[in-house]
């Protein structure tokens, strides 16, 4: 089975519902579907071949699904750009994967003309809108190519093992890497989640994150295979998600925990407006217990969690039942975990040495799946250090409990080893945020002569901001003092990767290492 199966029998199941909301139109599934014949047979007459890359450099928008719908039948491979990277990181990204068709907004005209300037061969440019004058390069209009293109089904037909998406990952600990998925993973990983999810073709599914990040279009991939519809927004805005969830059919969200937070502080009048919600897929990063209960107080049981990585794709879900406020210690601390392991989905926490961990032990996560990558592009030694014995090495450090819920402790490089022990910055950070001032906070791990490394806190405040002695005594109360943090710093917001919407905590520490011991907003602790 190829992705491509999903949309010809959509079309054919539920031709004229709607696939897509997108800025006040809609596009049927027979619609999609013909327009993603017509963009495979255009880009089949510019000469591509099943394999050929087509780098996509936009935001959310009707054109970006109907290139993953039509690499999705003719084995093409879609390379989606952050626009929100350099010059220099795009370039990269560019050289790196060596694209045929460079697909862009008219708003990233100049980016693109810039970036041209710097490669020994250029692309074939296709623009979607009107450019400005300032792209001086020749390029084809998007509209125009698709639209006088034939309306059948591409002589160009996908394969299982093609790779579909080449996803390049943020980049926080060196250059972006090229992450390969083929159709067979896809399948694999999409009807999974159709299936957690409870997806159906009466749903409608928001979609905000950005689609050059995996996550969104695994959610869109989701929801399409049960023949649901999608509403897409080109990035988020809490009051546009608000309006829309009160305007639109939109049953069921794509959400990280940041962008929770920043619902729930909308004014009360919008949020209590009726909706048709009835569930909320969180990822990216868990979501601080504290701010899990205030947003289960506010829309009821409808919270999912997902956990995975780029490489891995599936990995735990947490279920919405799962998310009680009620029940036994063991019930309420699960709230705090990433929830039980997909069907068909292995995990294995390892030491160091590669041997399993036991329960209640903390161990490097290990995930085997039909959905794991197939490996980076262009670089052999990168893959073998990640998939090895057919275990996808991601990278976090977490345990089991007795039930086989996943709980997360942090990634093995930002782990502090403080004095000879380990301190996980989840801890830490959960510690912080149950202070009511605390709005968000991210810890890392700073050189300390005594102790080999020290906890720094960064922390963003809800409106008055608290001493740094009172915050580090209601962390003592919570969690081993040693534990504690030693530095804190006041920040008015915190450094995201633009891929994942992850703190950065690379960024973090280059912030650490600035930080002046006696001024500025950082304040010390020397107990």
């Amino acid at each position: 089975m190829i992705l491509g199966d999903i949309f010809e029998r959509n079309s054919a199941l539920f031709g004229n519902s709607t696939a897509i909301y997108f800025e006040g139109r809609k596009v049927t599934h027979a619609a999609l579907l013909r327009r993603a014949y017509q963009l495979g047979n255009a880009l089949s007459a510019l000469g591509l071949r099943r394999q050929d890359r087509v780098l996509i450099l936009a935001q959310n928008c009707i054109e970006y699904l109907e290139l993953i719908v039509a690499a999705s039948l003719t084995g093409l491979t879609s390379v989606g750009l952050n626009y929100r990277l350099s010059a220099r990181e795009q370039l990269h990204i560019i050289e790196d994967s060596a694209p045929l068709v460079w697909i862009f907004e008219a708003q990233y005209a100049e980016r693109v003309q810039e970036i041209c300037g710097n490669l020994p061969t250029i692309p074939t440019l296709i623009c979607v809108g009107d450019p400005s004058d300032a792209l001086t390069t020749h390029f084809k209009d998007y509209e125009s190519l698709v639209s006088h293109a034939q309306t059948t089904r591409p002589a160009l037909h996908a394969r299982e093992q093609d790779t579909i998406f080449l996803v390049y990952t943020s980049g926080t600990t060196g250059q972006p890497k090229g992450v390969m998925h083929n159709h067979r993973g896809q399948v694999e990983q999409t009807k999974s989640c159709s299936n957690v999810f409870a997806a159906s073709p009466q749903d409608c599914a928001l979609l905000v994150m950005p689609f050059y990040h995996l996550g969104a279009v695994s959610i869109y991939l989701s929801y399409a295979w049960s023949g649901g519809a999608v509403a897409v927004h080109r990035a988020f805005e809490p009051n546009t998600v608000l309006s829309a969830l009160a305007h639109d059919p939109i049953t069921a969200a794509h959400l990280a925990p940041i962008m929770i937070q920043l619902l729930l502080d909308a004014p009360q009048e919008y949020l209590d407006k009726p909706n048709s919600l009835h569930t909320v897929i969180y990822s990216s990063a868990p979501m601080p217990v504290p701010l899990l209960k205030r947003a289960i107080r506010q829309f009821g049981l409808i919270f999912m969690q997902v956990y995975g990585m780029t490489e891995s794709m599936l990995g735990t879900c947490l279920y919405k039942h799962q998310h009680t406020l009620e029940g036994s210690p063991e019930d309420i601390k699960r709230l705090a975990s990433a929830g039980q392991p997909y069907f068909g989905c292995q995990l294995v926490l390892r030491h160091e040495d590669g041997t399993a961990c036991a329960r209640n032990e903390v161990g490097e996560i290990t995930i085997r799946s039909e959905a794991t990558m197939q490996g980076y592009w262009n670089k052999s030694a990168a893959t073998h250090l990640t998939l090895r014995d057919g275990w996808c090495y991601t990278g976090d450090m977490g345990y089991f409990d007795e039930q086989n819920f996943l709980f997360l402790v942090d990634r093995k490089k930002d782990m502090i080893i403080s004095g000879g022990e380990n301190i996980y910055s989840r801890e830490v950070e959960e510690a912080l945020l149950t202070h009511p001032l605390v709005f968000e906070t991210a810890v890392v791990g700073v050189p300390d002569e005594k102790w080999g490394e020290s906890v720094m806190a960064f922390v963003v405040c809800r409106g008055e901001q608290p001493s740094s002695d009172e915050l580090i005594e209601h962390c003592r109360k919570q969690i081993a003092s040693y534990k504690k943090p030693k530095v804190i710093a006041f920040i008015s917001t915190l450094p995201r990767v633009p891929s994942t919407n992850k703190v950065d905590k690379k960024a973090l520490r280059a912030q650490a290492a600035c930080c002046s011991a006696t001024s500025g907003p950082t304040e010390r602790n020397t107990d």
